[in-house]
């Protein structure tokens, strides 16, 4: 698939349609109108354009802002109110993701080994 998508210029894109503001308990579900606005922004190539910023833990380029949704939401740490919490809990998903691509990296080249999360 990746041998595709650089063949093509095709350009993936993570939309969060989970939680935002915190955990289960503390944040909430996303707004649908906010998923929606951000999927307009890709499908008219806004999204691309936008400023982006990268993830320290997950490595990821995010886009700092999208017309019709609150920056703070954009970056899922700022987000937060409880920035430790927010930074426990990408570490242990880090942890759980690397665990459990451990039983695929042997078979995997190593750009795709060196891409994952940094815990």
């Amino acid at each position: 698939m990746a041998e595709k998508m650089k063949a093509n210029d095709s350009k993936a894109w993570l939309v969060n349609t989970g939680w935002v503001g915190g955990g289960y308990g503390d944040g909430s579900r996303i707004k649908l109108k906010y998923t929606r606005a951000i999927i307009d922004a890709i499908h008219n190539g806004t999204l691309s354009h936008s400023e982006m910023v990268k993830d320290e833990v997950f490595g990821l380029e995010i886009p700092l802002h999208c017309a019709g949704v609150p920056d703070e939401i954009m970056v899922p740490r700022n987000s937060w109110k409880d920035k430790p919490a927010y930074d426990k809990t990408a570490a242990k998903l880090a942890g759980m993701f690397k665990a459990n691509f451990g039983q695929f990296e042997a078979g995997c080249d190593i750009e795709i080994v060196n891409a994952g999360p940094k815990v």
